[in-house]
C-alpha cells in the first residue's frame, strides 16, 4: 500500500501541493486527473523521490519513502512518461532489458521476459529484438517504454500522461493494451492525465486534482454520476463532449459492425453512447448490438478503432 500523509510541497512560499492525504491499495489502478498545474506530476515524482516533500510522509509498504535505500527503491518502480526516451543507441532487446540487467537477470532470462513481452504487445520479438529506436513508429516507441518499465516486474509503475503525444488511434489502442497489461500482471499503477475520459476508462479510482488540493478520490462511476462539486462536474462534461457526441448507431451506420448472430455476455442498444461501449470493451465483455429484431453483429476494439480513424481523416474530432 501507498499512503500519502499530510503531505505539502512548497516552492518560495507557494504551495504546489497542500495537505495531501491518500491511501493506494496494492494492485489498484489509480489515476490522478485535473488540469495543468493541478499538482499531478509533483505528487507522481515524489513516489519515486525525484521531488521530495516540504511538509508530511510518504509510505510504502508501511515504511517511510524517505528511509528506503533510494536505488534500491527506484529499482521496485517502473517508470513512463510522455517524452518517451528509449536510448536511441541501444537495440529495443537493449532498452527493454536494461532494468533487469542491473538486477542481475540472466542473459537467458532477460531474453526470455523480453520476447514474452513483444508477443504481448503485438510486436513479433524476430522482427523488432534488433531494431534501434528510430525505426519505430511514435505508438511503438511508447509500446517498448511501456514494456522497459514492466520487464523487471516492479511493485509500482508510475506513468505520466504517457499517450498524450500520441495521435488518437495510436492512444487508443495503447489505453486498452495498458488496461489489459495491468489486469494480467495485478501491478499497482499510478496514473497521470489531465483527459478525463483516460481517466474514466482506466481508473479503478480516480483522484481529480485542483490547485494542489483533492477535490474528489471514487470510483469512476461515483465520480460520473455523483460529481462532488461545479468543477468536476463542469470537467468531466467538458472532457467527455467528444465521445459522446457518438453512440452504437454511428458505428453501424458507418459499416464497422461484425455483422452475424453472436450471442454475448452484453448487449447495448442503437442508443449506446461509446464511453459505455468503451468501458464494456475494457472489462474484457464480449459487447453485441441489439435492436427490436435481435443480434445486429458484434462490436470490438477494432470497431471503435476503425470508426474513429474515420473521424480523425474527415477532422470531425
Amino acid at each position: 500500500m501507498i499512503k500519502f500523509q499530510n503531505v505539502s510541497k512548497k516552492y518560495n512560499d507557494q504551495f504546489v501541493l497542500e495537505n495531501f492525504d491518500v491511501s493506494i491499495e496494492d494492485g489498484e489502478f489509480f489515476v490522478l486527473v485535473g488540469p495543468s498545474g493541478s499538482g499531478k506530476t509533483t505528487t507522481l515524482k515524489m513516489l519515486n523521490r525525484l521531488i521530495e516533500p516540504t511538509d508530511g510522509d510518504i509510505y510504502f509498504n508501511n515504511r517511510r519513502l524517505i528511509d528506503y535505500n533510494l536505488k534500491e527503491l527506484r529499482l521496485t518502480i517502473g517508470y513512463v512518461l510522455q517524452q518517451i526516451a528509449l536510448f536511441p543507441n541501444l537495440t529495443v532487446a537493449e532498452n527493454i532489458e536494461l532494468i533487469p540487467e542491473m538486477k542481475h537477470w540472466s542473459k537467458a532470462k532477460r531474453r526470455e521476459r523480453t520476447e514474452e513481452l513483444l508477443r504481448k504487445v503485438s510486436l513479433p520479438p524476430e522482427e523488432y529484438l534488433h531494431r534501434k529506436p528510430a525505426e519505430l513508429s511514435g505508438g511503438e516507441q511508447q509500446r517498448i517504454g511501456i514494456l522497459r518499465a514492466i520487464a523487471a516486474k516492479p511493485d509500482i509503475i508510475l506513468m505520466d500522461e504517457p499517450f498524450s503525444a500520441l495521435d488518437p488511434i495510436s492512444r487508443g489502442q495503447l489505453q486498452l493494451l495498458i488496461k489489459e497489461l495491468h489486469k494480467e500482471l495485478a501491478t499497482t499503477v499510478v496514473f497521470v492525465t489531465h483527459d478525463m475520459n483516460e481517466a474514466l476508462l482506466l481508473g479503478d479510482r480516480i483522484c481529480v486534482m485542483k490547485d494542489g488540493q483533492i477535490v474528489q478520490t471514487d470510483t469512476p462511476e461515483a465520480i460520473k454520476n455523483h460529481p462532488a462539486n461545479e468543477f468536476v462536474a463542469q470537467f468531466f462534461q467538458h472532457e467527455q463532449a467528444n465521445l459522446e457526441n457518438y453512440c452504437a448507431e454511428d458505428l453501424l451506420e458507418a459499416g464497422f459492425i461484425e455483422a452475424g448472430q453472436i450471442t454475448g455476455e452484453t448487449i447495448v442498444n442503437l442508443g449506446t453512447d461509446l464511453p459505455t461501449v468503451i468501458g464494456l470493451l475494457v472489462d474484457g465483455k464480449t459487447v453485441v448490438l441489439v435492436n427490436e429484431k435481435g443480434s445486429i453483429g458484434e462490436i470490438t476494439d477494432r470497431t471503435i478503432l476503425r470508426f474513429l480513424e474515420t473521424k480523425i481523416e474527415k477532422g470531425d474530432q
